[in-house]
């Protein structure tokens, strides 16, 4: 498709009258789509949406328009409604958020991992002229979010965040890795299979592998590191590991990928503990006692109500320091760690 203005586009800063230009239709239009007001038919609003996300394109929104126009509505950005850590947190910003007003408007990233769509999802919900955004997602990077930080106020919920000026309120994912490897460690295992997956597939998942590894390793144990990525990954390699006696345990970074290892373990018949022990983190699945999973039970309502609690106060216009929180969890024994003879 050819540029109706000529050349490349620009790189910044893209206007609505530069969509327009390249849409052949007038600025208003434009508007009326980007923010949901006026009369707009249906494919013109989906044309002007396909090509804001085609360009880049990121509203600059003014403190002034927020106080003159905007509601008291916030945009989430949800990573995976499907978990059960993300649909707790879900649920604990929704009520959060209703305790002091303030409506949520939710887009998730079920299934995608990169920044492309999560950051298109980000823009759409600019467009629905929210006053303020909570990144819950543990895979776009600080430069994709600098652009949605000048415009609106936001705050990362669950994810440490490198950039200063980037709100954000986070686990404590090194501390949440100490309280596992000091109980597997407290039960005699030395030779521990840790899950780990790439950064890029989620940083908080990442942060728990590699944290682990380093704790298990300075006290002297053997850590054997398995590259994952889907739910199901390194689970059949981790079963073969503990049938030939190179791992008693296995350390997985969430509670989901922990249950895959208990499934699978039970149906190729390893018995847990006796033959392999398993830990996960998240700790929210209700009944982790009677499978007898142990975990690390996140605080999951606690950092919601400080993110709606920072990002009430920043949409009000209170000055505040860049936030940088880190909540800490309290460690679950259901028994699926088994004791191991020192030297064994």
């Amino acid at each position: 498709m050819s540029d109706p203005a000529g050349g490349p586009a620009p790189r910044r800063p893209i206007t609505e009258e530069y969509l327009a230009l390249r849409l052949g239709v007038s600025r208003a239009t434009v508007s009326r789509a980007l923010h949901g007001t006026g009369r707009v038919s249906a494919p013109t609003r989906r044309r002007v949406l396909e090509m804001a996300d085609r360009v880049g394109y990121v509203p600059n929104v003014m403190a002034s328009e927020l106080a003159a126009g905007r509601t008291r509505t916030v945009g989430l950005l949800l990573r995976d409604s499907s978990n059960p850590a993300y649909g707790l947190l879900h649920a604990s910003l929704q009520a959060s958020a209703h305790r002091r007003g303030i409506e949520v408007l939710t887009v998730t990233a079920t299934g995608d991992i990169g920044p492309s769509r999560q950051v298109a999802g980000l823009r759409r919900l600019l467009g629905m002229r929210v006053s303020g955004l909570v990144v819950a997602t543990g895979d776009v990077p600080s430069e994709h979010l600098l652009p949605f930080r000048d415009a609106v106020p936001m705050i990362r919920a669950g994810r440490p965040e490198s950039d200063p000026e980037i709100h954000a309120v986070a686990y404590d994912e090194a501390h949440h890795a100490r309280l596992l490897v000091e109980h597997v460690l407290s039960r005699g295992h030395r030779r521990v299979a840790v899950l780990t997956p790439d950064r890029e597939v989620s940083l908080p998942e990442s942060v728990r592998a590699s944290s682990a590894t380093g704790l298990l390793e300075a006290a002297g144990a053997e850590p054997v590191p398995v590259p994952v990525r889907e739910t199901t990954d390194g689970v059949a390699r981790v079963l073969e590991l503990a049938r030939h006696g190179v791992v008693t345990a296995v350390m997985c970074p969430t509670d989901l990928r922990a249950l895959e290892v208990l499934r699978q373990a039970r149906a190729r018949g390893v018995p847990v503990p006796d033959d392999l022990s398993v830990t996960g983190c998240d700790g929210v699945l209700p009944g982790l006692d009677l499978i007898g999973l142990t975990s690390v039970r996140l605080p999951v309502e606690e950092l919601a109500d400080q993110v709606v609690g920072h990002l009430a106060r920043l949409m009000q216009g209170e000055p505040e320091e860049p936030v940088h929180e880190s909540l800490r969890g309290e460690l679950l024994e259901h028994g699926s760690v088994g004791r191991v003879a020192v030297d064994d």
